[in-house]
């Protein structure tokens, strides 16, 4: 079973079930600028503690007049300089764990036409401000799928999300990369990556370069369009200069790397659409 059913639901037979799940909207409910005009402007009308997680974040229900449709509210902003030594062990320099970052990374995500982040806004709601990220309904985590032993009806396509995946979560410094339960899954098997307020560090290496193995050749046009002026326009209101030159340093050395896969094992191994 794909989502959590009412308690009515729960005694359907299984054919019933299934059809009753299928009918349920799911996935992202509205999209690009129509999403970030709603999250932006839309009414507040029920707020709960989303629970899960550390950044004691919350889902928030939002209506227009039109529309009633959730969203994810964080506002978590920590900052220290030095050392710190994380709660699973290891060490971090600059720690940074902000709502700021969840922004940019949708900001990016738009700019490279990965369609991984779901849309992402700044908002300030009463005396707080922070991320409000439209909800992703229906879903399960990749966590969760891989528990339940769900299987993949396409290989390929979910391969090459899932290589899409791993390239924003290298080239952002994420440091929670190895978290799948920020990886979502539709019943469609549409894939959305969240959770990036740990991300966009000051290192200009990456966290792992083997996890880089396939590259989308949009996503390598993408990179190569990028440079400090543009970012500076998208990302420079919640990322810091060091932070962007950084990031353009990681985007050099993820085109480095697929250059040399390519010529080691040719493009029709190495790169697809």
């Amino acid at each position: 079973m794909w989502m959590v059913l009412s308690l009515a639901a729960a005694v359907l037979a299984p054919a019933q079930e299934a059809q009753v799940e299928a009918a349920k909207p799911y996935g992202l409910l509205l999209h690009g600028e129509d999403a970030e005009a709603f999250l932006r402007t839309a009414q507040v009308v029920a707020k709960k503690p989303i629970g899960v997680g550390i950044t004691n974040s919350y889902r928030l229900t939002l209506n227009d007049g039109v529309r009633t449709l959730r969203a994810a509210w964080k506002t978590i902003d920590e900052s220290k300089q030095g050392i710190t030594q994380m709660e699973g062990g290891g060490f971090q320099v600059d720690f940074r764990d902000s709502y700021q970052c969840e922004i940019a990374a949708y900001e990016l995500d738009k700019l490279l036409g990965l369609d991984l982040v779901p849309p992402t806004v700044e908002r300030q709601i009463k005396d707080e401000r922070g991320a409000l990220q439209l909800w992703v309904e229906g879903v399960m985590t990749e966590a969760d799928r891989a528990k339940q032993k769900i299987k993949i009806p396409d290989a390929v396509r979910w391969n090459e999300q899932i290589y899409k995946v791993r390239l924003l979560h290298q080239l952002t410094y994420d440091t929670d990369y190895n978290n799948i339960r920020n990886i979502l899954v539709d019943p469609a098997f549409r894939v959305y990556a969240i959770d990036f307020s740990r991300a966009f560090r000051k290192y200009d290496t990456l966290l792992v370069e083997k996890d880089l193995t396939h590259f989308s050749r949009s996503a390598l046009e993408g990179l190569r369009r990028l440079d400090k002026p543009v970012l500076d326009s998208k990302l420079g209101q919640w990322l810091t200069s060091p932070e962007i030159v950084a990031l353009l340093k990681r985007r050099d050395r993820i085109l480095a790397l697929a250059q040399r896969l390519v010529t080691q094992k040719g493009e029709e191994t190495v790169l697809y659409p």
